[in-house]
């Protein structure tokens, strides 16, 4: 007998995901991009998004997660990453800098808003000013960088991982949960 039986879609999990963590967008060149960062964003958990410029969403790419995240729309970045720093969330960029932490090796705050940059320009210097922290994911061949989407959904899948029922408390090393 076999072990393994298809079950086409399991219902979410009852752990919170990454409830907590609020994900910061700049304008985005591509909205299948856009819309694949939903997508993995309500897979997490995400209840809260930042975006900026005129962003339009592919409902076929994006499906549930448009229904499930509060997206808010503003002008610039900037001053909405200043106003959540002051209410207690480090700001934490995903992108590749001289002083950028290993993904895997970065212990997020719960209380986190994780900052993307634009698929071809990244994350702006005025932007970089005002993070807390930058971490980048290894790269192991070619290209040098994941496509802005994929990026993404890894480092909410390791905010998951740290911060999900399966993580023992707040001050333990995230490899050993």
């Amino acid at each position: 007998m076999n072990r393994f039986v298809h079950q086409r879609h399991k219902p979410p999990s009852d752990d919170p995901g990454a409830a907590e963590l609020i994900l910061a967008c700049p304008p985005m060149h591509s909205q299948v991009n856009l819309s694949r960062v939903v997508r993995a964003a309500g897979c997490c958990g995400i209840q809260r998004m930042i975006v900026t410029g005129k962003q339009k969403l592919d409902a076929k790419i994006a499906r549930d997660a448009i229904d499930q995240i509060r997206i808010e729309s503003h002008r610039s970045l900037r001053p909405v990453l200043e106003r959540l720093k002051s209410q207690g969330y480090a700001l934490v960029g995903l992108e590749q800098t001289t002083g950028s932490q290993c993904l895997y090796e970065f212990r997020f705050p719960r209380r986190s808003v994780l900052v993307i940059g634009h698929e071809r320009l990244g994350i702006t210097d005025d932007l970089l000013q005002v993070l807390d922290h930058v971490v980048e994911i290894p790269i192991y061949g070619r290209p040098l960088a994941h496509n802005a989407a994929t990026a993404t959904a890894i480092a909410l899948y390791e905010y998951c991982r740290q911060h999900g029922s399966a993580a023992t408390n707040d001050t333990a090393d995230p490899r050993s949960a």
